[in-house]
């Protein structure tokens, strides 16, 4: 794939020609731009919808987050409404570092919080079977799983797993409060897509007063 000589907006990298008159390009924010005579030229009878999509340059705006690597080939990591912007100007990509978590054996799911706030927080949804199986091995007493959920016990084996994820993030990155759910994520409950993606405002909306607290001095 070949790059053009000249970018026609200077405030971004080279694109890519993809061949047939398509261009692709990343914008500063990460959002990834396409441009070629075969893309739509507007929305019918809606111009303020049109120049939200298409720049002034004919660049059709996508919406998605994505990086080119060094083949050309575009990498799709997050929708642009998705981004997190710390209070310090940082963009995160919430997607990628909370498959970074999800790394963890003991840890099923969670969601990375934290647009214009100074750090990152995070809701942690268990590995039911990791956690009784860890439980089990240290020889403690039976519990259910809800109870165990709460115990300091487990609390200070996923700050642990955290801390150790942490080390191989960006310092704004990095999670610095958490707090463990008893229950997953689940469609039924309005947390998932039905393809199973996080709906991001709803779990913010459903533990807002949750997500808060971790940004008050007493927490």
């Amino acid at each position: 794939k070949e790059s053009a000589a000249e970018p026609a907006n200077p405030a971004l990298p080279d694109p890519v020609n993809l061949g047939s008159g398509v261009e692709i390009s990343i914008a500063a924010d990460g959002e990834v731009l396409i441009r070629g005579g075969n893309l739509m030229s507007g929305y019918l009878h809606a111009p303020e919808a049109t120049a939200e999509a298409l720049d002034a340059d004919g660049w059709l705006h996508t919406g998605d987050v994505g990086e080119l690597d060094g083949d050309g080939y575009l990498h799709i990591t997050d929708r642009k409404k998705d981004l997190i912007i710390t209070a310090a100007g940082k963009n995160i990509a919430p997607q990628n570092v909370e498959a970074w978590f999800k790394g963890s054996r003991y840890i099923s799911n969670c969601m990375v919080y934290g647009d214009r706030r100074k750090f990152l927080s995070m809701l942690v949804t268990l590995d039911e079977d990791a956690v009784l199986a860890w439980a089990e091995e240290r020889g403690g007493k039976v519990r259910e799983f809800a109870e165990l959920a709460r115990s300091p016990e487990v609390f200070r084996l996923v700050q642990r797993e955290i801390d150790d994820r942490n080390r191989n993030l960006a310092s704004f990155e990095t999670v610095k409060k958490f707090a463990i759910l008893e229950h997953e994520f689940t469609i039924e409950d309005g947390d998932l897509t039905p393809s199973m993606k996080l709906r991001r405002r709803e779990v913010t909306r459903k533990y807002h007063a949750l997500l808060d607290s971790f940004y008050t001095e007493l927490y």
